[in-house]
């Protein structure tokens, strides 16, 4: 057994994890008690990653060979590595040589090393000659980095996860931390426990497992954000909360910003957002007067066409009440993915250059040309991410290079992005997972390393620095990232520059040394820069552990936090406050379009699951994709939960399940951002297959961020008259899983609506080899569908032998399967398919999924009809993943539990062992334990 350090590939917290492997294959995870960003600590995502990592259905996922399409609709073909980087010089030294070097584009992404990103911004904007290169960070960080320019003058996070346990309030705006940062929210109610007096502030449309900790939950309407933050300001002002030295002595700009909020009135402020007047100046006292306020933030405030404008409004609060540059203050976003940072640090994005510098200054472009050697870098900003999409759609850019990322299921409008995918000459997917959309429209794809294979560095949150190290082999003839793009690049400067030396010198036959060659070559671009990590090495960092920057040559460590001297990194040293007004969603309500759409994240699935939706327990939590609205909407459309709807936008049209859900205001709705055609799909009335959650996004950006407005979209729901109804389910062999699930999901396209999902027996995590997987395929249509579509679903399901119970109704277009197997004394029912009357799904699929005996059913399994001929007792949903606790039980337990709230979780706790483990089921436990309490059942004062 071999443990190697490293780190978690999910979100910006940066989590330390210790890899268990046994020669080729990743045997366990465990954080590392070592590591500043965890201590030891993983959630949900983290604590199964070596479940994703080398498990018999991860491994069918795989791109293990590049492969090559003569033509789009063709299966891709085997070839080698030399003919496949032959191909891709030879396709776009043509099209560079043909139609100039701004006709191709690279799209690349967060989940990348710094060292894979620092080739792919050397080989655009080095060696090609176009800053056509974006990354799908634009899609989560991009508004964050241009107000802290705008702001304080420098992409750079002024706080760190430390300040969590010296603020006095924590204001949580736009970010639903439970979720989508687990870890950190961990250390925040470990810093709520030790600090009873700390004040939480969040602000968020939905009322969220985050703000089940608040002290203030603020409400407010999407898109409100800046009205927010200026109405504070407006009050702040008006009772004299803001600190006159500080901003004398340290900003700018300050007159044209109180003048801009003199109209932000309480009673204005509070009709355009949807909270009280009471609220905002409780939120405003809170926030001026407390010692020491820090704000996390993230994709609420980032993921809008104000995106800027919402950050750095943010911000002004910070410097008008001088709450920055101290212990537990400041402005923190919270960043969305691994190595964002890192990939804003190597100017990884279409508008910025080598260690933040700025593509506009000729000076800062005069660097980097002599750094790497060439005469100079374009001046011409490049195309960002939904820029570049849409000129590949009207035919401008003709060769796209797509590196682990999926922009057929992660970016907005996707009616505009498949087109572009479609119309380019040329596109290469360079990727880990061919289950990913994308690779359905590459031309070429290239097999490329993934998370416990690769070597390098990333860079989280608090600007904290840590060494990613190999684990295990690549499997097949996969690559690391940046070495592909190093071997492309020797054979295309041969065609662009020939004779010259090379701008490339990385050995790509040793990992290490490659990579970390890389690596210098980024630090001494940081030398005299604001993140200068002159003084940091590899070395450091293994003997050592992360660092923070910036930590220049000679520098003993890192910076904890910035600013503390009130010094910015501005031409006069002052931070400057940006004034801006409120402006509307870029697609607001109306008659025809009356919801709000907004889109997040699953507490269990990352981005677009193409690793985590391999894992059925990951589905324990939310099993399927469903719309949520507020039980009063569903009410007045006659809705019910389980329904099936029409969700439109003007873009495009889904159908999927609603659910209702009270923690959305009126008119408001919700959809999880990881549903994509992988696991959803449907047909419009005109015969197109459409695309997940983004079919309804809007493409409509911030103009100073160009970030998308990927969480509001303006949407009508209509109730789906689908009446012909499909289930099918089955467990399966684990070496046939992840293909049954991709041939099941081809036909998908076949019904109206239809999803298709792995599902799990949950077995908790330290009960190994217990656990089983099957597939759940779920359909409607308007009527039934030939039998032989059906039959080949029963196929797929393994319910073609003497094992299969069969039943069947031709006159009113019904059958049902039910295949059976003997283990030991029991009988237990291992698939089912329900077609035209799914009515006893309840007990059919309690009765499969929880394994329990069947032997006692016989043909009763065939009699149509919803009630069970035997009580089937559900266990009900999980809520703690880890071992398998379900709601039910959980439910059934606070019963017998007694005293505060505090003492009936940690009885709940010590029975069940729910949230003991990685903690990411703690908000919901708290929040079921808070509705079952004695204070539950009392009326509101």
């Amino acid at each position: 057994m071999q443990e190697t350090k490293s780190t978690c590939p999910y979100c910006g917290v940066g989590c330390g994890v210790i890899i268990e492997s046994d020669g080729v294959q990743i045997t366990g995870v465990r954080g590392d008690p070592n590591h500043p960003a965890n201590f030891g600590r993983l959630c949900t995502k983290g604590s199964t990653l070596h479940l994703t990592a080398s498990s018999p259905i991860t491994l069918q996922t795989r791109l293990l060979q590049p492969q090559h399409r003569l033509q789009r609709s063709d299966a891709p073909q085997p070839l080698s590595w030399d003919a496949a980087l032959g191909l891709a010089t030879e396709k776009f030294a043509h099209i560079i040589q043909q139609h100039g070097p701004d006709a191709v584009g690279f799209y690349v992404s967060g989940q990348l090393l710094t060292e894979d990103y620092y080739v792919f911004n050397k080989l655009a904007k080095g060696l090609i000659g176009t800053n056509n290169i974006d990354t799908n960070s634009r899609l989560c960080m991009s508004s964050a980095v241009a107000g802290y320019k705008q702001t304080l003058g420098a992409d750079a996070p002024p706080a760190c996860y430390d300040d969590v346990k010296h603020a006095q309030c924590l204001f949580i705006v736009g970010s639903n931390a439970a979720w989508a940062h687990p870890i950190l929210f961990r250390r925040i109610e470990d810093a709520r426990a030790a600090n009873p007096g700390m004040k939480v502030i969040v602000a968020d449309p939905r009322r969220t497992d985050t703000a089940g900790m608040a002290d203030l939950f603020l409400p407010i309407q999407p898109g409100s954000d800046v009205m927010l933050f200026n109405g504070m300001l407006h009050l702040m002002l008006w009772e004299g909360w803001t600190n006159a030295e500080y901003i004398a002595a340290h900003t700018t700009g300050f007159d044209e910003l109180k003048a801009l909020v003199r109209d932000c009135t309480p009673e204005r402020v509070a009709q355009t957002c949807g909270i009280s007047v009471a609220d905002l100046t409780t939120a405003a006292r809170w926030f001026a007067t407390s010692k020491a306020t820090l704000s996390l933030y993230c994709q609420g405030l980032n993921q809008s066409s104000s995106g800027t404008a919402k950050n750095a409004a943010l911000i002004n609060l910070h410097l008008a009440t001088a709450q920055i540059g101290k212990p537990g203050a400041g402005p923190f976003s919270l960043t969305g993915q691994p190595n964002a940072m890192g990939g804003r640090e190597v100017g990884g994005l279409a508008n910025l250059l080598s260690a933040h510098r700025d593509m506009a200054n000729p000076q800062h472009r005069a660097e980097v040309a002599a750094l790497w050697g060439v005469a100079d870098v374009p001046s011409q900003p490049g195309k960002t991410a939904v820029e570049m999409f849409q000129a590949a759609a009207d035919g401008e850019i003709k060769a796209l290079w797509i590196a682990c990322t999926n922009p057929a299921q992660s970016m907005p409008d996707q009616a505009t992005v498949r087109r572009a995918l479609q119309r380019a000459e040329f596109v290469v997917v360079q990727e880990a997972f061919a289950t990913a959309a994308t690779c359905a429209f590459a031309d070429l794809l290239l097999p490329a390393t993934t998370w416990g294979e690769k070597t390098g560095t990333v860079t989280n949150s608090e600007r904290r620095i840590s060494r990613v190290r190999t684990a295990v082999p690549a499997p097949g003839l996969a690559r690391h990232d940046w070495a592909i793009a190093v071997q492309f690049a020797h054979q295309l400067e041969a065609r662009l520059r020939p004779g010259a030396p090379t701008l490339f010198p990385y050995a790509t036959d040793a990992a290490d040394a490659g990579a970390e060659a890389v690596w210098n070559e980024h630090r001494e671009s940081t030398r005299g820069r604001d993140l200068d990590i002159t003084g940091l090495s590899w070395e450091m960092l293994e003997a050592q552990g992360p660092q923070q920057w910036p930590l220049p040559e000679g520098a003993p460590t890192g910076k904890a936090r910035l600013y503390e001297d009130g010094m910015f990194p501005t031409t006069d040293g002052r931070a400057r406050f940006a004034a801006h007004a409120w402006q509307p969603t870029a697609e607001p309500r109306e008659s025809r379009y009356p919801f709000s759409l907004t889109t997040g994240r699953l507490r269990d699935q990352w981005h677009g699951m193409t690793r985590t939706g391999t894992l059925g327990r990951l589905f324990g939590h939310v099993a399927e994709p469903s719309l949520q609205m507020h039980p009063q909407d569903m009410e007045r459309r006659k809705l019910a939960s389980g329904d099936l709807v029409h969700v439109t936008s003007k873009r495009g049209s889904i159908v999927v399940p609603v659910l209702a859900d009270t923690t959305l205001g009126l008119s408001q709705v919700f959809m999880a951002m990881h549903w994509g055609s992988e696991f959803l799909s449907g047909v419009s009335s005109t015969g197109e297959r459409l695309a997940g959650v983004n079919a309804l996004t809007t493409s409509a950006f911030c103009p100073t961020s160009k970030q998308p407005e990927l969480k509001h979209a303006a949407v009508k729901v209509l109730k789906a008259e689908l009446p012909w109804t499909l289930l099918a389910m089955a467990w399966l062999p684990a070496d046939k899983n992840q293909a049954t699930r991709e041939a099941l999901s081809a036909l998908m396209a076949q019904f109206p609506f239809a999803s298709c999902v792995p599902f799990s027996n949950n077995t908790p995590l330290d009960e190994p080899g217990r656990e089983r997987t099957g597939v759940l395929l779920r359909a409607a249509a308007h009527e039934a569908p030939p039998d032989a579509l059906i039959a080949q679903i029963e196929a797929l399901l393994g319910m073609a032998g003497a094992d299969t119970l069969r039943y069947a109704d031709k006159k009113r277009g019904q059958r049902r399967a039910a295949r059976l197997a003997r283990h030991d004394d029991t009988t237990t029912l291992e698939g089912m398919v329900l077609a035209g009357d799914t009515s006893a799904e309840g007990w059919l699929k309690t009765l499969l999924q929880e394994e329990l005996p069947a032997q006692t059913y016989g043909r009763l399994l065939l009699v149509p009809g919803a009630k069970a001929p035997v009580a089937v007792q559900s266990r009900g949903k999980s809520v703690c993943t880890c071992f398998n606790v379900t709601d039910a039980a959980i439910t059934a337990e606070l019963a017998h539990c007694h005293g505060t709230d505090d003492d009936r979780l940690a009885q709940l706790q010590g029975k069940l062992r729910c949230g003991t483990n990685c903690g990411s089921c703690l908000p919901e436990l708290k929040r079921m334990v808070r509705a079952t309490g004695p204070l539950a059942s009392k009326p509101a004062t």
